[in-house]
């Protein structure tokens, strides 16, 4: 290629060049692209972690996607030599492209983010196009260099649009689920709050009758049951009402360090707990992790319930104890794991399974606490409500019921 005066010229050659689509620079330009892959790669990574907020390290976060990377690089230069070889027929680029949109989506990116991260790798390469041309001596008229950059970005836009459709795909995934999980969710909430207005009410009506109010005994038992279930529910609709402004994103959700959220449901829970003699403990080193308040309080204040309701009446002390952790779970996310453990009843193997279903009581035969079923049903539907998991484990003398919350990147 030569310039005079301005002027790109061309070989006797380059009108069958160019009608038959053919550019003696896209060969030369695709395989010094090829070269300097690694270098481009390390140039769009640094542009994307400029301008989103996450750690450069978890952009390309494990060896394997940073080395697959360059296939990306590669498929593109493949498609600027030759668009006859269609970039969607390339099945690992695609796959790659792909896989790039699964790990955004796990990532927290939105949809502006995967565009803006094309954007800049086609900024990377346009600008590795002109600075490449000028050292390469090829014959190539105007049309044909024009050529070159319109493949360029047609390439991009395709392994783009497949970027964008595998997360576009898990989003809407993950608001289905979340429906779903709403619809479980006001049913047992319904359900919780209907049982405890039954339970109220009916010793509300017992009240009334003069052989409960004569006997001292029955009376605080009657009014101990309407306290309860009148703290509950205030409980629950506290708990709703953050919930719902923490699903919906809003500004207003509350979030607080976990050592508070677990002192205020200890507060909450005292007197209950006292009544059966129970001591509730908290770890010292409980980590100051903030966390979303509303979730962790009802399912600490769930866990708390029912490891004091459910008490070993043999042992001679009964106590729960709360404590946390900071740890990584099998896919390598960082997440914070908080742990109520007790030295309680614990769980009939037959029933361990079943522990997180609702309307399910694991000591329905052997305990004359009363209970919906419902509570380890709402702790897993509103813990999963914040990306979290809910499970228990069954350690010798007791039980241990855990969930966790990831933490950001």
């Amino acid at each position: 290629m030569t310039d005079t005066g301005g002027i790109v010229t061309a070989g006797p050659d380059s009108a069958v060049n160019s009608a038959t689509g053919e550019c003696p620079l896209a060969a030369s330009l695709a395989s010094r692209m090829r070269e300097s892959r690694s270098e481009l790669v390390r140039r769009w990574l640094d542009r994307i972690s400029a301008r989103v907020t996450i750690n450069q390290n978890q952009i390309f976060p494990t060896d394997e996607i940073l080395d697959h990377v360059p296939l990306l690089i590669d498929g593109i230069a493949d498609y600027l030599e030759n668009p006859a070889d269609e970039i969607t027929a390339d099945i690992p680029v695609i796959a790659k492209a792909m896989e790039l949109g699964e790990l955004r989506h796990a990532q927290g990116f939105d949809a502006y983010e995967i565009l803006k991260e094309y954007e800049i790798l086609g900024g990377v390469l346009f600008d590795f196009l002109i600075n490449t041309a000028d050292e390469i001596d090829e014959p190539c008229t105007r049309g044909e260099l024009l050529t070159c950059g319109q493949r360029l970005f047609r390439a991009i836009s395709v392994i783009q649009q497949y970027t964008t459709m595998d997360f576009l795909r898990r989003a809407n995934e993950r608001v289905q689920e979340r429906e779903e999980r709403l619809i479980r969710f006001n049913r047992a909430v319904s359900h919780e709050m209907k049982n405890r207005i039954g339970a109220a009410g009916g010793a509300s009506a017992m009240l009334e009758e003069e052989s409960i109010v004569r006997d001292p005994i029955q009376l605080a038992k009657f009014l101990s049951i309407i306290t309860l279930n009148v703290a509950a529910m205030n409980q629950t609709l506290s708990s709703l009402i953050e919930l719902s402004t923490m699903e919906s994103g809003g500004e207003q959700a509350r979030n607080v360090l976990l050592p508070e959220a677990a002192a205020e449901v200890k507060r909450q829970l005292r007197e209950f707990a006292e009544s059966r003699n129970v001591e509730v403990e908290l770890a010292e080193d409980l980590p100051p992790i903030e966390v979303p308040a509303a979730a962790v309080e009802l399912a600490l204040s769930n866990y708390i319930v029912n490891a004091v309701k459910y008490r070993d009446p043999a042992q001679p002390a009964s106590w729960v104890r709360v404590d946390g952790v900071i740890a990584t779970d099998k896919n390598g996310v960082r997440e914070l794991q908080v742990r109520v453990s007790d030295n309680g009843l614990g769980v009939p193997e037959p029933a361990r399974e079943k522990l997180f279903e609702k309307f399910f009581r694991a000591h329905e035969t052997v305990s004359e606490e009363e209970g919906s079923g419902l509570g380890l049903s709402l702790v897993r539907d509103t813990i999963e409500s914040v990306d979290g998991r809910a499970w228990a484990e069954f350690p010798e003398g007791g039980s241990l019921f855990a969930f966790a919350v990831p933490l950001p990147s």
